[in-house]
């Protein structure tokens, strides 16, 4: 596997993760969705699936870790940097294997792939202490 191919899982995951917190439909119904109406060439499937999964399956606990960082209640934060800091949240505590820099740094350049204008710079501050809080 290649670090693109998770590269790629990590981005067809926040889209995905953002449908499914804008939709509130059943997350394996989101994830048939994206596996077979979007291009999945060289992405790191499994990994997609696992991300996808952990966050849906883990959101209460993984939104309690990021909600002292917050400087505004969770239903203000904007979709695609909840999505993000979701995902990197569940990286960093669930996935051991995946360097901490890593994590936060793959977050930052989905924020500034797709979050607003200054977007990435909310996600790296809200890992940064989350990160500090947990080493």
């Amino acid at each position: 596997m290649k670090p693109s191919e998770r590269r790629k899982a990590r981005r067809l995951a926040v889209q995905a993760i953002y449908s499914w917190q804008l939709s509130g439909n059943n997350i394996a119904d989101v994830e048939h969705e994206f596996l077979t109406e979007q291009s999945v060439d060289g992405v790191d499937i499994t990994y997609f699936r696992e991300l996808l999964g952990g966050v849906a399956t883990k959101k209460s606990q993984i939104d309690e870790l990021i909600t002292p960082f917050l400087t505004r209640p969770m239903d203000e934060v904007d979709p695609v940097e909840k999505a993000i800091v979701r995902l990197a949240t569940y990286e960093l505590t669930f996935r051991k294997d995946v360097p901490y820099k890593v994590a936060i740094n793959e977050a930052i350049e989905l924020a500034k792939a797709f979050g607003a204008e200054d977007g990435h710079k909310f996600v790296n501050g809200i890992l940064d202490k989350l990160v500090a809080r947990t080493k």
